[in-house]
């Protein structure tokens, strides 16, 4: 028999978790996991983990809305990915996702290639704006640790001094593979 196992979230400690309790204690969750005044950008929060340890296979983890699992659609996707592979269903109440039907499960589907489509994007914006970047002359990426100079003379000190690399990071504040050159 499916278990339903409830998870409820507000992201501060004057709001109150009564309503969602109400819809998952209607949907006749068997067990309902808790997070209050914890942001729903992380995915690092007690009950939630408390919840996706509790859930097996053949159960389906129950949320009021879906902005209460979590804010970024292609974290929510990995998490209901995640769920799937366990044999696990998700339902989200307002939006009426159910992995459990066909339908639901074209609904979290479309979503799933929303997110795909959003990161390609995000990717190709990236590139095209470093691109365009390097056009104009401007370096990418983080700034060398030593300045020309400054690798010449420690070059000299290793080479010709023979100081030992651990007294050149010493001597530059840098870590001692980083004064190798790597």
């Amino acid at each position: 028999m499916m278990r339903k196992i409830g998870y409820a979230r507000v992201s501060t400690n004057e709001q109150h978790l009564d309503l969602q309790l109400k819809a998952l204690e209607a949907n006749a969750c068997d067990l309902v996991f808790t997070d209050q005044g914890i942001s729903g950008s992380t995915f690092d929060r007690p009950g939630l983990a408390d919840a996706l340890a509790a859930v097996v296979a053949g159960d389906m983890l129950v949320v009021w809305r879906l902005d209460r699992l979590g804010r970024s659609l292609i974290d929510l996707i990995s998490v209901i990915n995640d769920l799937g592979k366990r044999d696990v269903e998700f339902r989200s109440l307002n939006e009426a996702i159910d992995t459990s039907t066909s339908g639901g499960r074209l609904t979290f589907h479309i979503m799933a290639a929303m997110a795909e489509f959003e990161r390609s994007i995000i990717s190709e914006r990236t590139k095209a704006g470093m691109s365009a970047a390097r056009s104009r002359g401007s370096l990418i990426g983080r700034r060398p640790a030593l300045t020309p100079k400054q690798i010449l003379e420690a070059t000299d000190a290793f080479m010709i001094d023979k100081v030992s690399i651990e007294d050149l990071a010493e001597r530059y504040q840098v870590h001692p593979t980083l004064s190798c050159g790597e």
